[in-house]
């Protein structure tokens, strides 16, 4: 048998169903085998690939083993002369493994082989070709240098920048993405080190390649996805931790015992300083906006209070000085837990969130306002006033904000749908569509495009042959690529047509509810997907949150009344707590099978579910997971309490899914 591809599997089943379309048809011509070793993936990840690749060795272990040693469990079932070691969010050309194949085959001397990586906006990823993490080159890594100077030979080794990427490199470090291995070489360095629990090991096997007198190469005449990091967060302190933890091991292994103390130190010191920096970085850029807001509202009040005074009274000093002091504060606070509430500090954030924001809190402070005594009401028009200068100071710091930051801020004033383009066969198209038009961002069709070259009909507005004017002339914003109907290697040659565009890119595996895509180099792979909609937004969590919260205040005051009409009393007050403290919800999913809902967001157990709306009619076998996906598709706030009207006497139960529930 020629290859092995071994594929490691944790809870990223919309990517791996299309990594793995991509494997078969790259393994068409081959002789070849597919091993996927799930690591107790929660998601349905074993069950879909026994459904639909049927062929596919699979180890379903029952813990998370890790990345080395999950490997080394499918390395030791392999019996092909390569074997690959590949992530599950990639896509691959259908020649990619036969090109390497022959590269190998030419080069004995070539232990390991890795490729040109792009990510999911068609952009280079420089992790494709690395140096050995020596102290000064890490050194250079971590404080950023690497970053500024990224053609630099002395500063841009971790990358080795100063390489052109369209050309066949002996490099020191093959990405664990892609890791196309001989055999013989690797059964003579020896298997991943298990020591390596995730990171690391890629680095720790090229080098054990190069003392045993192989060579790694960088070999671009086959390019893939890499949709970069799905499965573990990137920007995490967690990722930085483990990272440079591994590192650590590296060098204790491989340096002399004098630099490896040295190097550890530094590490640590490295360690601390990034994640330091992290929680900074996220502290500011988190209270950047609101502080921002803040002042600009309460300042207002310098003006818009003498401006009333004067107008009204004819005269100034007319309120006391607790107005500005105590008064204002609080007004502006409120009006920014609203803005929060409405999403107004998201990255991507729009006029009517800030709107229905600042509105719901000009509700609240009037409301509370009325409940005031005589001598703290102090002017209705007033609050008016503000909520006319916080909306409008507010909108001129977002606008502010999306100009100078445009990377990482947007902000629109009216919802802009996205123009896409489908490219595929008739039928494809349509069901592809179908799939992203039942999603929570329903776009706007531009039309669809056909695969074949000079081959359009009325159905398609074009065929791919045109695709650049036909971006440009439609002012496209995302192609979708239906990957039953195209190639890997063409999918991937049109992206790179629009790499600097803005473009965004997502692809469509074949028989899939799933549309997979990246839209941003900061965001690891982005999902349309039939399955889930409404509960996943954050907007609806905190909503569903805020309920909660207020549904306890309001219980514990009539808990009084209660007591006689719930079944279980004591247990009223425990799921008061429970709620309040955030580790129960009043309605969540109900749990007929030990509690794994694949493919719905997660949420908080609940005291009650949709079972207790629909007790009485229910549609047979299957009806509970059916019942809770209807719950996560088309959350609303009226469901929850339809169902708490439904069944206010079993508020008292324990919440389904906690240990000891019986429903």
């Amino acid at each position: 048998m020629d290859l092995s591809v071994i594929i490691v599997n944790y809870n990223v089943k919309y990517f791996l169903e299309q990594c793995l379309h991509s494997v078969m048809m790259a393994i068409s011509k081959i002789q070849a085998e597919v091993i996927v070793v799930d690591n107790n993936s929660a998601d349905g990840s074993v069950s879909m690939i026994r459904q639909k690749f049927p062929h596919v060795i699979l180890i379903a272990n029952t813990t998370n083993t890790g990345f080395a040693r999950a490997n080394n469990q499918a390395v030791k079932k392999a019996s092909g002369r390569y074997i690959l070691l590949l992530n599950p969010d990639t896509v691959v050309q259908e020649d990619s493994f036969l090109k390497c194949i022959q590269y190998m085959d030419k080069n004995p001397e070539a232990g390991c082989l890795g490729v040109k990586m792009i990510d999911g906006k068609g952009k280079f990823l420089p992790e494709s070709k690395r140096s050995l993490p020596t102290p000064p080159v890490a050194f250079y890594k971590v404080f950023g240098l690497s970053k500024l100077f990224p053609r630099s030979k002395t500063f841009g080794r971790y990358h080795l920048g100063f390489l052109n990427p369209d050309e066949i490199h002996k490099v020191d470090v093959i990405s664990g993405a892609y890791m196309f291995m001989r055999r013989s070489a690797l059964d003579k360095t020896g298997h991943l080190d298990e020591s390596f629990f995730m990171y690391g090991e890629d680095i720790d096997l090229s080098y054990r390649f190069i003392k045993a007198g192989f060579s790694n190469i960088y070999f671009p005449d086959t390019t893939i996805i890499h949709y970069k990091g799905e499965s573990t967060k990137k920007s995490s302190i967690n990722y930085v931790v483990i990272f440079y933890k591994a590192m650590i091991i590296f060098a204790r292994k491989h340096f002399k015992e004098s630099t490896a103390r040295y190097f550890a130190f530094f590490i640590h010191l490295a360690i601390y300083f990034r994640a330091g920096l992290s929680i900074l970085t996220r502290f500011i850029k988190g209270i950047a906006t609101p502080f921002l807001d803040f002042l600009l509202i309460y300042s207002g009040y310098y003006f818009l209070l003498p401006f009333w005074e004067l107008n009204h009274f004819g005269q100034r000093g007319y309120y006391p000085k607790e107005y500005m002091i105590l008064v204002v504060p609080a007004y502006v606070v409120i009006w920014l837990i609203s803005i929060f509430m409405s999403t107004g500090y998201e990255r991507k954030t729009k006029f009517m969130d800030l709107l229905r924001g600042v509105l719901t809190g000009s509700v609240m402070i009037l409301l509370i306002y009325a409940l005031l005594p005589e001598s703290w009401r102090f002017s209705r028009a007033l609050i008016i006033l503000g909520t006319l200068w916080a909306l409008l100071c507010t909108t001129l710091v977002r606008l502010f904000l999306s100009r100078v930051s445009r990377e990482s801020f947007s902000f629109e004033f009216f919802r802009k749908k996205k123009k896409v383009i489908v490219i595929g066969d008739l039928q494809e198209c349509k069901r592809v569509f179908a799939i992203i038009s039942q999603t929570q961002s329903v776009p706007d069709l531009a039309g669809f495009v056909s695969p074949e070259n000079g081959q359009a009909g009325t159905d398609f507005i074009g065929h791919i042959d045109q695709i650049q004017d036909i971006v440009q002339i439609n002012q496209v914003d995302e192609l979708v690529f239906c990957a039953a109907s195209m190639p890997s290697h063409e999918i991937i040659r049109t992206m790179l047509q629009f790499t600097h565009t803005g473009i965004e890119f997502k692809i469509a595996p074949p028989e899939s509810m799933s549309v997979i895509g990246s839209s941003s180099n900061d965001i690891s792979g982005e999902l349309y997907v039939l399955h889930f909609n409404t509960l996943s937004r954050i907007l609806n969590k905190r909503k569903k949150r805020l309920f909660d919260v207020i549904l306890s205040v309001i219980l514990v005051v009539l808990s009084p009344v209660l007591v006689f009409l719930v079944a279980e009393p004591a247990g009223l007050y425990r799921n008061i707590f429970s709620v309040l403290k955030g580790a129960a919800s009043w309605v969540g999913y109900y749990q007929s099978t030990g509690g794994n809902h694949p493919g719905l967001p997660k949420i908080r157990p609940g005291v009650l579910t949709m079972h207790d709306l629909h007790m009485n009619s229910l549609p047979g076998a299957g009806s509970d997971e059916q019942l809770n996906l209807m719950y996560a598709k088309d959350y609303r706030i009226t469901n929850d309490l339809r169902i708490l009207f439904n069944g206010y006497k079993q508020l008292g139960r324990l919440p389904s899914g906690m240990p000891g529930t019986v429903h």
